[in-house]
């Protein structure tokens, strides 16, 4: 039999779509009729072109079910998934910065699983507002007399700019003209917002005198902005809150500081670096203070609004704020992580952002000492795995220059192979649950400092070893 005899004969063995459906039934329930012949279709199709090719592969019924079956599988993968931040960096922006408490996990399902009070009034039967369910704690929590949220804190710099500043000048030091994170540049952010920027004193020295200076009869009001993610040191000099406070009250302005990270407790008294807080600057007499709520703060992604009640109401009547505004998951987990400020003595031990931040190194250095023999079990004996001291960063721009003494494990080739290690580190990240280091001078390091899911990740070592 000829080539062409025994393609054309491999393609009359090809069952019909019908056929293969038959034996599906348990699949057509899970993923319904529709997708699956889609699909089932497609497998035979690809086989037909196999075949026209020159290649022999399997067209039985049962091989056909099987390859459809992984297709399905493969298609149906979730691409939003759970890793294991091992990189060094808390709040890494590219791995959704904080990791979120049981009791705000809790508030997320309560709420997506059931109609809620949204904008319910239970008390009067009526229309009611979605910032109510976090005004108060974040008022109670800052001394501010009024507040409101939005997506992240880029849109909450925006939206106070446009309503309280569009088509008129704001002063900002140039010191302050920040980028953060995915190119986003404050100077494009207020050009955004419809107010004009107005360039004041130098990159490391801005005096009260500049500021003062710049104010005319367009100036709609002062903006200072927290260098989160970089820091001028030697010859430098800014402007403090309470010195901008005073000076905007003598011309009658509002003072908006944002905050960048944005910080509820003292850092000081958990043994990490002094953060300003945003009770501090209220305090200072700041009339508008903007920060994140998935950074320092360790909640869910948006950007809160806090200060003067007038000029907060001006903000929710703003058109903006409904297309900014949050959605009800986002609230409950605000809500729940707000409460847990209310007890500063137990927050590292609730909230995973602080829990890592304060983690003990000999908590870490008994972790590695457990899991090296697991590691190099997994691997090929042509690593070296051991365990160093090295240093972590809090990250998304929070205190920027300031590390915290960690315990990596190392993982390198015993012959220097930087290949090696690079196919070792995509390796764990193909893993089902990823594993993602950081390379550093030809090691693989996975810092410990965030791995409170051991279990998980001895599972994900084990499926390595398999493979």
């Amino acid at each position: 039999m000829n080539r062409s005899e025994t393609a054309n004969n491999l393609k009359r063995r090809l069952p019909s779509v019908n056929i293969v459906l038959q034996e599906m039934a348990d699949v057509i329930d899970l993923r319904g009729h529709s997708e699956v012949s889609k699909v089932v279709a497609i497998t035979i199709d690809g086989l037909r072109q196999k075949i026209t090719l020159g290649a022999n592969p399997e067209v039985s019924v049962d091989g056909i079910r099987a390859a459809t079956i992984e297709q399905l599988e493969e298609k149906n993968q979730p691409s939003l998934k759970p890793v294991i931040n091992l990189t060094g960096t808390v709040l890494h922006t590219n791995l959704g910065r904080a990791v979120l408490p049981q009791e705000a996990l809790d508030a997320v399902v309560r709420v997506a699983g059931a109609p809620s009070n949204l904008e319910f009034d239970l008390a009067q039967g009526g229309r009611g507002e979605r910032d109510s369910h976090i005004e108060t704690l974040i008022c109670e929590l800052t001394g501010a007399e009024a507040a409101t949220v939005v997506n992240n804190n880029a849109a909450a710099v925006l939206l106070t700019l446009n309503t309280l500043a569009s088509n008129r000048e704001v002063p900002v030091s140039r010191g302050e003209l920040v980028e953060i994170g995915g190119s986003f540049r404050i100077p494009e952010v207020m050009l955004g917002s419809g107010c004009q920027l107005v360039e004041i004193g130098a990159t490391n020295r801005t005096h009260l005198k500049d500021y003062a200076a710049a104010i005319g009869d367009n100036t709609a009001l002062l903006l200072k902005v927290h260098t989160s993610n970089y820091r001028i040191e030697g010859f430098t000099e800014s402007v403090s809150e309470i010195d901008l406070a005073k000076l905007a009250q003598q011309h009658q302005l509002p003072l908006v500081a944002d905050l960048g990270s944005g910080s509820l407790v003292d850092f000081s008294a958990l043994g990490l670096p002094h953060e300003s807080t945003a009770a501090e600057s209220i305090a200072n007499g700041v009339d508008i203070i903007t920060f994140s709520g998935d950074k320092l703060l360790g909640g869910p992604q948006c950007g809160i609004i806090a200060g003067r009640k007038a000029l907060i109401d001006q903000i929710n009547k703003n058109p903006l704020k409904r297309a900014l505004r949050l959605d009800k998951m986002t609230l409950a987990a605000l809500a729940e992580v707000l409460k847990l400020y209310r007890d500063p003595l137990s927050l590292t031990n609730k909230l995973p952002t602080l829990r890592y931040l304060t983690r003990p190194l000999a908590d870490m250095q008994q972790q590695a000492q457990r899991l090296v023999p697991a590691v190099r079990a997994a691997l090929p004996k042509t690593f070296h795995v051991g365990s160093k001291t090295g240093y972590s960063q809090i990250g998304s721009g929070a205190l920027p220059v300031e590390t915290l003494e960690t315990i990596v494990l190392s993982i390198a080739p015993l012959e220097v192979n930087d290949s090696a290690v690079r196919k070792l580190s995509d390796a764990l990240r193909a893993l089902p649950c990823a594993i993602i280091g950081r390379i550093h001078k030809g090691e693989l390091l996975l810092d410990l400092r965030c791995l409170d899911d051991e279990d998980t990740f001895l599972q994900q070592l084990q499926l390595l070893a398999d493979a």
